[in-house]
């Protein structure tokens, strides 16, 4: 046989064989809270590099939005993971009994920032002398906890239409962000940088950017689970610490509106503010959570009357298949 003949029977066999390999995943999906940014690069990374695909699944992102409930999909059995805002979801979740359960949690700090202009409050306690522009889900847990823990006032609150205009307008107001949108859009748009204080430095130590699933898809499908837990691990060392131009492609390609400059500031700041990677997660690995942690934060939920004390939390938590220090050896020295 020519070398031209063994090239081309070697090229089959190696399609035929991807091919196979393709077919044998099993296919998952994955509903996001919000559009492709990224707060959701590591995902888009394992999907985007092979990762999910090297340990057997092929992983679906199907993006949230304003008008998307993927969380209701997923109760509904029409998609296997969702991602999490916070702790006060699976809270209310294991109120009502619905059997969602976090298996890891790839933010150690929730994104949620207070935004000021420099010069009229530049400490969290000069915050307290401001109206603030608070939306209504915010009000509803965070400046509660606010108002119990540090003294805010309900008084303070006015509505947020998450525009910023109207802080941009006038120095007088504060106004809630995410740390990676907001800070950004007033640089951009206000020509100025403004002080940001992120909530969870300041007591607010939920979770964010959890993996949820379904107590069904735990106990029938564990390999599933463990391959989308230590999966989504790797695409975030990889997202933050490595070659991440599959990632950040896939994220474009997924929402032509997000900007590269917007996603590498994203990128910088999750860094900088130790988002993703820090307390837990220097000995434990990304994606810890622990029990300790979660019960703190119910407790501080309570205390600040925001949920039930008789909430049985514990049923919606299984940290099996993280804090094994998965990816450490990925992070830089």
């Amino acid at each position: 046989m020519s070398s031209m003949g063994e090239k081309l029977l070697l090229g089959a066999g190696a399609l035929a064989l991807s091919t196979a390999v393709a077919a044998a995943n099993e296919s998952v999906s994955f509903g996001t809270n919000w559009l492709p940014q990224a707060e959701h690069g590591g995902f888009y990374q394992a999907m985007a590099d092979g990762t999910y695909a090297e340990c057997g699944l092929d992983v679906e992102i199907v993006p949230g939005g304003p008008q998307v409930n993927n969380r209701a999909l997923m109760m509904a059995g029409r998609m296997d993971f969702h991602m999490g805002g916070n702790l006060l979801e699976l809270f209310s979740a294991a109120e009502e009994g619905i059997p969602i359960v976090a298996v890891g949690a790839a933010f150690q700090k929730e994104p949620q920032v207070l935004l000021s202009h420099p010069g009229v409050a530049d400490s969290w306690e000069e915050l307290r002398e401001l109206d603030l522009l608070i939306g209504d889900a915010g009000f509803a847990s965070y400046f509660q906890w606010m108002i119990a823990a540090h003294g805010f006032t309900p008084e303070q609150r006015q509505g947020y239409t998450f525009n910023p205009a109207p802080f941009l307008a006038n120095d007088q107001l504060g106004m809630q962000g995410y740390l990676s949108s907001e800070p950004f859009a007033v640089e951009q748009e206000g020509g100025f940088v403004p002080n940001v204080f992120l909530i969870a430095d300041y007591g607010w130590n939920t979770y964010s950017t959890i993996i949820e699933t379904m107590r069904d898809t735990l106990e029938n499908r564990p390999e599933v689970v463990e391959c989308f837990v230590t999966g989504s691990i790797e695409g975030w060392y990889t997202f933050l610490y490595g070659d991440n131009e599959a990632g950040i492609a896939a994220i474009m390609e997924a929402n032509p509106e997000m900007s590269r400059d917007k996603i590498d500031f994203a990128i910088a700041k999750m860094i900088e503010e130790g988002i993703v990677d820090s307390g837990d997660t220097l000995e434990l690995g990304i994606g810890a959570m622990t029990e300790e942690r979660v019960g703190s934060f119910f407790d501080l939920m309570v205390e600040a009357g925001v949920v039930s004390p008789d909430i049985d939390w514990q049923q919606s938590v299984d940290t099996s298949f993280v804090n094994q220090g998965l990816g450490l050896d990925m992070r830089p020295q």
